[in-house]
């Protein structure tokens, strides 16, 4: 018996009217028809009692539609849950995110499990230091990161927000007591360097390698993590540029945050791998170029296309 043949008989076994069948199913009358004769006749006998008035089921079609009620059930379930995958609507999907990131993207993460609430949505931190080692490894399908990214096997999607950097200093540090500083003051003293593979362009466009009349910016202490960095810039031994969402999220009384007069402002978008371009992954870029378009933030960008 084939698929729809299960459906007609247990919507005419509903319905008890061939008619209402038909335009139910969107098939003709005759073809309800024609399917249940070919059943009964491969099964042996009667499924339904026809008279000109009523259509009833017989004791023998009762026990068939008791047995194929469950089973149809479990195969549209297994159908539908097919479907959903294949669009991306189950399943898991991991992003990555720099510190106090997801919170910027709140409005995306909100679109996206809202249009696929049976897809589960990990969260994980990216480093600064290593922007794409989580991506390569395949511990996380989306990383959101500061531009540009200019790797041949990572895809680099729309804008959704900007940040200003700030200046991280110890609280003695003779910039302290000032009420902002300038990317020329980076010239007087050492700067945190990162100790991970990330890109010298990557950094540069982060913390740049020279101040805006050419004098070289010192690198001073390496660090891998956030930790290790206010960890040093509170020793005094250095300073360092800090995104302002990291800054007013960090707030702590061994540092003190500057801001930068003439700072580079940082540009995010979400990235990932050419080969790992998944329907979850398409399912979240739309979700991000959707929600970005109906931001009221005139500084998010309104092209929901994304590209290399």
């Amino acid at each position: 018996m084939e698929l729809r043949d299960i459906e007609i008989f247990l919507t005419l076994a509903e319905e008890l009217h061939f008619g209402r069948t038909a335009e139910r199913l969107r098939v003709s009358q005759a073809r309800v028809s024609q399917s249940i004769k070919q059943q009964e006749r491969r099964i042996g006998g009667a499924l339904f009692e026809r008279t000109s008035r009523s259509v009833r089921l017989t004791p023998l079609g009762e026990r068939l539609r008791a047995r194929l009620d469950a089973g149809h059930g479990e195969i549209m379930a297994a159908l539908d849950e097919a479907s959903a995958t294949a669009r991306g609507q189950v399943g898991t999907l991991t992003l990555g995110t720099f510190d106090a990131h997801t919170q910027e993207i709140t409005a995306v993460l909100d679109l996206f499990r809202q249009r696929h609430p049976q897809c589960e949505l990990r969260m994980r931190e990216i480093l600064p230091t290593d922007p794409f080692g989580g991506l390569r490894s395949g511990r996380m399908d989306v990383g959101l990161l500061w531009l540009p990214v200019r790797e041949p096997d990572l895809a680099v999607g729309p804008e959704l927000f900007t940040e200003p950097l700030m200046l991280a200093v110890a609280p003695d540090h003779p910039l302290a007591g000032r009420d902002h500083v300038e990317m020329e003051d980076l010239g007087d003293y050492p700067v945190v360097y990162p100790d991970g593979p990330v890109p010298d362009y990557v950094w540069e466009a982060h913390t740049p390698s020279v101040t805006p009349s050419g004098r070289p910016i010192r690198s001073g202490l390496t660090v891998v993590t956030l930790a290790e960095a206010f960890a040093a810039i509170s020793a005094g031994g250095v300073i360092s540029p800090v995104g302002s969402y990291t800054a007013l999220s960090r707030m702590r009384r061994d540092i003190t945050f500057l801001p930068i007069a003439d700072g580079p402002v940082m540009r995010y978008a979400p990235v990932w791998r050419r080969t790992g371009e998944t329907p979850l992954v398409l399912a979240f870029l739309r979700a991000a170029a959707d929600a970005s378009a109906h931001s009221d933030d005139g500084d998010r960008p309104r092209n929901s296309d994304h590209a290399a």
